[in-house]
């Protein structure tokens, strides 16, 4: 396997790296800002059709309540689900738990390498890790949740693997 960096966290009982706390953080935000057009028109719907009925004001207590528990409950579910190993001759992303998904990637079919960071993973201290493979069908799959370095060393990894397979 190849060698991990010290500062890591420890491997998950499956085996698998997990991804920067930080990156709950990440996911909170995403899922507020989601949220955020569902809790307007349910305002407006409360005000506009629903103010004169005996269910008015519902809407506008239970849609930024069910808004602000799933931001808070979501997050560290999903972080949780979220994780990678990379093996000599593979990486292995898994995430999710009700649509499970576990993508292997033979290094020997990667393309290029992209490290991403958006507005909210500059904010949190996240990177993504987008690697293309050869194909058309899933050619991209994405990383995120890394540290910065940690995106940086993987690519490495996985550059230093592509040379040596056309040397």
């Amino acid at each position: 396997m190849i060698e991990t960096a010290k500062t890591e966290a420890p491997a998950r009982p499956d085996g698998l790296q997990p991804v920067e706390r930080s990156y709950q953080q990440v996911i909170r935000v995403r899922t507020l800002l989601a949220w955020l057009p569902v809790v307007i028109g349910a305002v407006v719907l409360d005000r506009l059709v629903l103010a004169h009925t005996p269910v008015g004001g519902l809407l506008l207590v239970a849609a930024p309540l069910l808004a602000l528990l799933t931001a808070v409950t979501a997050p560290p579910r999903i972080w949780g689900r979220l994780g990678y190993a990379l093996e000599p001759a593979m990486l292995r992303v898994v995430r999710g738990w009700l649509f499970h998904i576990d993508t292997l990637v033979p290094l020997v079919r990667v393309q290029h390498l992209d490290v991403a960071r958006g507005p909210l993973d500059k904010m949190f201290g996240t990177a993504t890790l987008a690697i293309h493979t050869a194909g058309t069908h899933n050619s991209i799959v994405s990383l995120p949740g890394l540290s910065p370095a940690r995106a940086a060393e993987l690519a490495a990894a996985i550059r230093t693997h592509i040379k040596a397979d056309l040397d």
